[in-house]
């Protein structure tokens, strides 16, 4: 009897905190959501004078929200732990960021891990699928100037299309750095048996961690962000004219492979981060950096160049839910883990500024409507 009166207790306890985790985040929403927007609202006439400041000040307040989010994650004890090449030091310098896709808390993951990367998070460009664009986060990132993409044989040639001119008229005019997508194009529980059939089909690598990429995506972005080419390969180089006219500073210099990994291959969804019903989790993230130089632009090589890539990807992953730990990078003789951290003092005070912009911006709208009225 004490034995189920204890599991009762631990099952109610679960079921209260992810209540009172619900309750706090969608106030959490309703309050820094509005405040971004009013915010960019009440400074679009500095946007006409000095677009420059204008993004600046977007970027502080997107890494706030990001931010918000990561702390979510956190106070519920998930954290990361960082494997491979330190990209600290190259936070200013223009990257694309291939990463695995195995869940939508893949994308909490990278917004709590970036957040030490100087300034990469108020700097950066998300590809993401179109269906994120209606969720609460949605208009934040549309503001931002992120782009959605549909999936599917029917939308891909259009969408290309969107993805060059999108980057033609917001990358370098809205000073962004990173450029962060998910290649293999969908969750991997989703297209793992299709990726299968098709490398079957195509005398390629039988991959169970991740599934093959897809190209378009990524053939654009160095297309259209590498700079110049020499011998079939992207030479990152100054003084880009891009066709808007934006003369810009530089072009890619990197490319970042980001590759997440859950404990016991059981990935972290939004709803975990939401509710928090799962122990305190470490996920572990591993980067490897590579020079824009070495990336072939061809499409056949291109294509051999990324399917490689993911190949690394699965022996990273296959070593890892082996042994706990990725593999040392070349030159190293052991691999070396980075505990990733938060100043919670910071998360705290963000959190803090959330609500007391709410409050302030309830309370002006508040007044303006009993002037009005």
């Amino acid at each position: 009897m004490a034995q189920l009166w204890d599991g009762a207790s631990g099952l109610a306890w679960i079921v209260l905190r992810a209540l009172l985790r619900f309750v706090f985040m969608f106030f959490n929403n309703c309050v820094a959501i509005p405040s971004y927007c009013l915010y960019l609202l009440a400074l679009q006439p500095l946007r006409v004078w000095d677009s420059a400041t204008f993004w600046y000040l977007e970027g502080v307040m997107f890494k706030w929200m990001l931010a918000m989010v990561s702390s979510w994650g956190w106070i519920a004890g998930y954290t990361v732990t960082e494997w491979g090449d330190d990209v600290r030091p190259f936070s200013e310098e223009e990257a694309m960021v291939i990463v695995n896709h195995q869940s939508t808390g893949d994308v909490c993951t990278l917004m709590m891990c970036l957040q030490d990367k100087g300034t990469v998070v108020r700097k950066m460009m998300w590809l993401m699928d179109h269906v994120f664009k209606y969720t609460n986060f949605g208009l934040v990132s549309l503001i931002h100037g992120d782009f959605f993409i549909r999936q599917g044989k029917a939308h891909r040639d259009k969408q290309l299309i969107y993805l060059k001119e999108h980057l033609d008229r917001y990358y370098y005019s809205r000073d962004r750095k990173w450029i962060v997508l998910f290649p293999e194009g969908g969750f991997l529980r989703k297209r793992r048996e299709t990726s299968q059939l098709f490398a079957k089909k195509n005398s390629l690598p039988h991959l169970s961690h991740v599934t093959l990429p897809r190209m378009g995506a990524t053939h654009v972005i160095l297309k259209t962000l590498g700079g110049r080419q020499e011998n079939g390969s992207v030479v990152g180089d100054t003084g880009n004219n891009n066709q808007t006219g934006i003369i810009t500073s530089k072009s890619l210099q990197w490319v970042i492979d980001v590759t997440i990994a859950y404990p016991k291959a059981r990935p972290m969804d939004i709803q975990t981060w939401i509710f928090g019903y799962r122990p305190p989790t470490v996920t572990h993230v591993h980067y490897r950096m590579y020079p824009i130089k070495e990336v072939p632009v061809d499409t056949t090589a291109l294509t051999d160049w990324l399917y490689q890539r993911f190949v690394e990807k699965e022996h990273l992953l296959e070593q890892f839910y082996n042994t706990g730990t990725f593999p040392p990078t070349p030159g190293q003789t052991e691999a070396v883990s980075r505990q990733m951290t938060l100043d919670p003092v910071w998360l705290c005070a963000v959190q803090s500024m959330a609500f007391a912009s709410g409050y302030m911006w309830f309370s002006a709208l508040q007044y303006l409507y009993c002037c009005v009225f």
